[in-house]
């Protein structure tokens, strides 16, 4: 028996029964792809339902407003994928009808569909012999084989990319992809994982050669920014607020957050450069208050923030200018939605 139909036989007994497995609807398994992008299945899964219930078809999503989509996506990080979502929805229906485009290439050609997503789709919705190659492909090629290029260059991706292909054939591409990407996310996985149970033991380069903790290869690492935010948290007698939308590309793009005065180290700020920081948006700042004196962390992939929060009342708001009550139907960042949950009682 081949190694291929060994994968597939542990995919029939162990395979993962996800919702979006039981259709071949394009809409559905690309919403599932787009969420599952640098997400967990578990984080993602509820925010899945969420937006089948708000958007039952591509056109419901092409219909929504771009703020309707980023409130249902809030909390999932990485808002460029809601961004393209909405604006891929919006082509599928304008130029295609409502109906996704059957060809790898035009799938590819979609905004944020990767190679990753575009074989997804067109292997398991369109039967086309596309491998996908994900972190999960990238760890059970790499060990079995043992490949120690580097799987984050263009060298390492191509490698990795051609061998999959080459396994694919013959075989169910959408099966076999999916079978591929489960080996590696609940038993070939990344830490931990379960080579005493493992069927493809004995041919395992890294396991006979003892360097399972070794693959995948990666070629050195991002570093890590530290940047500094200071939001100056307002409020009138009239039990209003001020917000802004970030329009600056980067993380949060189109959110909402309260106005922000960003500083180069984690040395506070003089009141008085807060006090001249909210005169630029309000009048008469009275009582301000730092609310936490010790930093809020917050981890992004690349980024470690240490964000401060400033209370004081004014007078008058002279930018977007909120009622507290409708706080909670405005998108924002997780870490401001959960303050604003305690703050202000929401």
């Amino acid at each position: 028996m081949s190694w291929q139909q060994h994968l597939l036989d542990w995919y029939h007994q162990n395979g993962r029964a996800y919702p979006w497995r039981s259709s071949k609807d394009p809409y559905r398994v690309w919403l599932s792809e787009i969420i599952l992008q640098q997400t967990r299945v578990q984080q993602g899964l509820p925010y899945y339902h969420r937006f089948l219930e708000h958007f039952p078809t591509v056109e419901d999503l092409a219909a929504a407003t771009e703020e309707e989509v980023l409130k249902c996506w809030q909390g999932l990080g990485y808002y460029s994928r809601a961004r393209n979502l909405h604006h891929t929805a919006q082509k599928i229906v304008t130029d295609y009808g409502g109906r996704f485009p059957t060809s790898f290439e035009s799938l590819r050609a979609l905004k944020g569909v990767g190679d990753y997503t575009a074989s997804a789709i067109a292997s398991i919705c369109f039967n086309l012999p596309h491998a996908v190659v994900d972190g999960n492909v990238f760890r059970v090629l790499t060990r079995y084989y043992g490949i120690e290029t580097p799987i984050n260059t263009s060298q390492g991706f191509r490698q990795i990319k051609a061998l999959a292909s080459k396994l694919l054939r013959g075989h169910d591409p959408g099966q076999f992809n999916q079978a591929l990407m489960d080996f590696g996310a609940h038993h070939c996985t990344p830490k931990k994982p379960l080579c005493g149970d493992c069927p493809f033991q004995k041919n395992c380069v890294a396991y006979t050669t003892q360097n399972v903790a070794k693959l995948p290869v990666k070629k050195g690492k991002t570093a890590v920014r530290k940047r500094y935010l200071h939001f100056l948290v307002v409020q009138t007698s009239q039990q209003t607020t001020a917000l802004e939308q970030r329009t600056q590309k980067g993380i949060w793009h189109k959110l909402f957050q309260f106005p922000l005065l960003e500083t180069n180290d984690e040395t506070l700020p003089p009141q008085e450069n807060i006090y001249h920081a909210i005169t630029h948006f309000a009048d008469q700042p009275q009582g301000l208050l730092l609310v936490n004196p010790e930093p809020l962390i917050h981890l992004l992939s690349h980024q470690k923030l240490h964000i401060y929060f400033w209370q004081a009342t004014v007078q008058n708001i002279h930018t977007h200018e909120v009622a507290l009550k409708t706080l909670s139907e405005y998108p924002v960042p997780v870490v401001l939605e959960k303050f604003m949950a305690n703050f202000f009682n929401l």
